[in-house]
């Protein structure tokens, strides 16, 4: 199984924010759209990750507050991505290596959209499933054995 296989059941919606937008505006875009990332895109390019781990850390950093931090202080600036042909078990593992919740999926430099651990895992377990019902189908329909007598 493919990125593409993930993104074509999930969908390509893209939430971005800018690096210099304040950081409340783009926790404002995450709370209402209920997504735990947004893509930093300036000039059309990716330039990081915003995910609620980095908001919580530039947060504490910041005494408690959000206060008048933009998306650059908190961002990622060097996410970790993959492409379209990116094989789920390399997915899995590169997410794990990095702790990495959300993964931009990118086709040279345009950004085609994001994956979530939530997204793999939920693959995963969809095709186990399928593969189990088709196991369960063929063994069902197992041809009996002729008796000689």
């Amino acid at each position: 199984m493919k990125v593409s296989d993930i993104l074509r059941v999930k969908g390509n919606t893209l939430y971005t924010v800018t690096p210099d937008e304040p950081l409340a505006v783009a926790l404002s875009v995450m709370a209402e759209k209920d997504i735990g990332s947004l893509v930093v895109m300036e000039l059309g390019d990716l330039v990081g990750m915003l995910t609620f781990r980095e908001v919580i850390q530039a947060t504490v950093r910041n005494g408690g507050s959000v206060g008048a931090l933009r998306v650059r202080s908190a961002m990622d600036d060097h996410p970790l991505t993959c492409t379209l042909e990116t094989d789920m078990d390399e997915v899995r593992r590169m997410m794990l290596d990095r702790h990495a919740r959300y993964m931009p999926v990118m086709d040279k430099k345009m950004l085609m959209g994001v994956i979530s651990f939530y997204d793999v895992a939920k693959a995963v377990v969809d095709s186990q499933n399928f593969e189990n019902k088709m196991l369960k189908a063929y063994i069902r329909d197992w041809p009996e054995e002729k008796t000689t007598p």
